[in-house]
């Protein structure tokens, strides 16, 4: 098992920062990938950023420039610097962590995913 607390939300105006963070906890020695969804009003969870335990990232195309994944390296927090917000950046931005994990020698790998609870960012004048 594997938790996730998010913090660092709030709201702000168009054009400018926040940074998010999310601390794992329990088991994140099988964490191999860390990420940020973020889902708005009426509208589908969608990926924002990963980061793999290689620290490989990977920003959504509407974010790169402005966005910013950081931290990880198996275990400890992840960050999304976020800058030169915009309205449309408004949504609940969600943790996940998916881990892998080799219960024997000839077993297949076991994969799981796990999500915050969600931190509200809120872009507005």
């Amino acid at each position: 098992q594997v938790q996730l607390q998010e913090s660092g939300g709030g709201l702000v105006q168009p054009g400018g920062s926040l940074r998010l963070s999310c601390a794992a906890s329990g088991r994140t020695s099988r964490i191999i990938d860390m990420g940020w969804y973020h889902q708005a009003p009426g509208k589908e969870r969608e990926l924002v950023a990963t980061i793999s335990n290689s620290g490989v990232t990977h920003i959504t195309d509407s974010k790169k420039g402005r966005f910013t994944i950081s931290g990880g390296n198996v275990g400890n927090t992840v960050y999304l610097q976020m800058n030169s917000l915009k309205a449309e950046d408004t949504a609940v931005y969600y943790c996940n962590a998916k881990t892998r994990f080799v219960p024997c020698i000839e077993c297949n790998p076991i994969v799981r995913e796990y999500w915050g609870q969600g931190t509200q960012v809120t872009v507005s004048p």
